[in-house]
């Protein structure tokens, strides 16, 4: 998957859809309804930061060098290639929270069961069936985007154009 989740941050009135939507990807049916009674009960892997009248969606940013995978003792947190998902192997994580230390972003977080971490995958069950991710479809404002870097330079060098011109 090439690709990072890009915010714009003005659309996103912190609605908290992304984190729904998140969470019921990652429940056992990926049905609303049906998981709100599941055990484990989903959780979600994009938190909805609010200051002010300002509000972030924050997710893995999957880093190039990933402090976390550095820091892992296990190897639980690992990338499959450069420039991929940094992912969790499960079984792997003994839950010594040094990930969630290591974390620039502070979007790691331990599951609830308290054993082992979980954080964003960027929904690699739906990018494997050309889907975005579940947040992003989710954002009922078109907040969050997924698009490769270049894609989020070259969209913000248009945004500071127009209102460049638009300022003379």
């Amino acid at each position: 998957m090439k690709g990072t989740i890009v915010v714009n941050i003005p659309r996103c009135v912190g609605c908290h859809s992304c984190e729904l939507a998140c969470a019921v990807e990652h429940s056992l049916s990926k049905n609303l309804y049906q998981a709100v009674s599941e055990s484990p009960r989903p959780q979600k892997r994009v938190e909805v930061e609010c200051y002010g009248r300002t509000n972030l969606p924050l997710q893995c940013r999957h880093c190039e060098d990933a402090p976390c995978v550095r820091v892992c003792p296990t190897s639980a947190l690992y990338k499959q290639d450069q420039g991929e998902v940094v992912l969790v192997d499960q079984p792997k994580c003994i839950g010594c929270k040094w990930c969630v230390l290591a974390c620039p972003f502070g979007v790691i977080t331990l599951g609830f069961d308290d054993k082992a971490v979980i954080k964003c995958d960027l929904c690699l069950e739906r990018a494997g069936r050309n889907e975005e991710p579940a947040c992003v479809e989710g954002c009922p404002t078109g907040a969050l985007e997924l698009a490769t870097v270049e894609e989020a330079a070259r969209s913000k060098r248009r945004e500071f154009l127009v209102e460049f011109l638009r300022e003379e």
